[in-house]
């Protein structure tokens, strides 16, 4: 008998769960807003700060650490939210949980004026990932994005001209012309359904073509002329060795410290690099030259001509629909993204604004000197598939495009395809 998979597999065990209560109020009068946020280095927690001071008594934010992975911290907040635990009024959110949250009525409705304030010059990116159903249903508040960075001498050698678009292709020639490693996130984990979605979506597909669908009527576009481009890509990467022999564990970090090393080309990955960089340089662990060596472009065309549609992360503030404040938690939504707080999170956190004016700040220029490069990435960014199954989606294209040495465009694409598309209709076990 086919069995339709569901969202929230965690709601099983729901009955073990009790409702934690809401703090009414921290001093008999001042309602208390709980922000559960995700670890960063405190940025959050001084946005808390200055929020409640900028309320004037209307109320109080409170911070709650979620853990550091995004996987527990949507199985924390789903277990609280099917509760019905009325303690949770903001949450920090990934994007790729949004559209499973909404349509398990966990989020409460973004008001109108709410909506249109919030998403008053911000990148579309930020917008996109906070949508579902054609509905706004949580407030953008910092975007991420990730950008091609190169060694400029690799780049000058191989006579590219980096102020200009160029294609995965390109630079996996100049790193082979020069036996010169290419970083990439090939470990099985989140990071490696982030390539193939940015490959498949810059080659004009998708990964799902009907997210809004249920579960057994889902339809991947992965047997495509995009998905076979994709799988090329990667698989070229892997079999030749571009990737380093370390590929098949490598993550953000890994990759850092692969694009770091004197076999370094390019590298495709998250802002925290530059960052990460200087503090390296600082410490004294990395010479002042490898800085210095290092330039970043828009993140490489899948197709040559084709826009690139780079990855898009970041997180989103919801409201718990069960926050006995809701009204007070979009008010403190609103403070919390204002622009001013989301240039100063950037600067001290490195996490990017979703406020495209939040980039024109002084002091975001001087730190990130690529800052328009993202905005102008996050303005064509793709977000992974929204849909309420993602997490079924996500870890099947894990498990069938994985090591990358083994993607191969003949096969790989319908192996997936036919892989997810049997777990969703519950004939298979992830």
């Amino acid at each position: 008998m086919r069995r339709r998979t569901r969202p929230l597999a965690v709601l099983a065990a729901v009955a073990v769960v009790a409702p934690l209560a809401a703090c009414a109020s921290g001093d008999g009068s001042t309602p208390v807003l709980t922000w559960y946020i995700n670890p960063d280095a405190g940025g959050q927690a001084r946005i808390a700060a200055s929020c409640t001071e900028e309320a004037d008594g209307a109320y109080r934010i409170e911070t709650e650490l979620l853990p550091r992975d995004a996987a527990s911290q949507r199985e924390q907040l789903a277990r609280r939210l099917a509760a019905k635990d009325a303690s949770i009024d903001l949450m920090s959110l990934d994007p790729v949980f949004i559209a499973e949250f909404a349509e398990a009525g966990f989020l409460a409705p973004v008001p109108d004026d709410v909506a249109q304030a919030t998403t008053q010059d911000v990148v579309q990116g930020a917008i996109d990932a906070s949508t579902w159903k054609d509905e706004l249903v949580a407030v953008p508040f910092w975007a991420n994005t990730q950008l091609l960075w190169y060694r400029t001498s690799v780049a000058e050698a191989a006579g590219l001209d980096m102020s200009q678009p160029v294609t995965w292709d390109q630079i996996m020639e100049a790193a082979a012309g020069q036996d010169k490693l290419l970083a990439v996130q090939g470990a099985k984990a989140e990071s490696l359904t982030v390539w193939i979605n940015a490959l498949v979506e810059g080659a004009g597909g998708h990964v799902v073509e009907n997210p809004e669908a249920p579960a057994e009527d889902i339809e991947l576009g992965l047997v495509s002329d995009a998905g076979r481009e994709a799988a090329r890509i990667m698989g070229e990467i892997g079999s030749s060795g571009l990737g380093g022999p370390g590929l098949p564990s490598e993550n953000e970090s890994a990759s850092l410290e692969l694009f770091q090393g004197d076999d370094a080309s390019f590298m495709v990955n998250w802002p925290f690099v530059w960052s990460s960089t200087q503090g390296a340089v600082e410490s004294g662990a990395l010479d002042q030259a490898v800085l210095d060596d290092i330039g970043w472009a828009l993140y490489p065309q899948t197709v040559e001509g084709e826009q690139a549609r780079p990855p898009y992360g970041g997180i989103s503030l919801g409201v718990g629909a069960f926050s006995a404040h809701p009204d007070l938690a979009y008010q403190a939504a609103e403070c919390i993204v204002q622009p001013e707080n989301q240039a100063a999170y950037f600067v001290t956190d490195g996490n990017p604004p979703a406020s495209t004016t939040a980039y024109d700040d002084p002091e975001v220029q001087e730190t990130f000197p690529m800052a328009d490069l993202i905005r102008d990435s996050l303005e064509q960014a793709a977000p992974r598939p929204k849909t309420p199954f993602y997490n079924e989606v996500s870890t099947g294209l894990q498990q069938t495009w994985y090591p990358p040495s083994d993607v191969d465009p003949q096969t790989t694409p319908e192996r997936s395809s036919e892989y997810i598309t049997a777990v969703l209709r519950g004939e298979r076990l992830l």
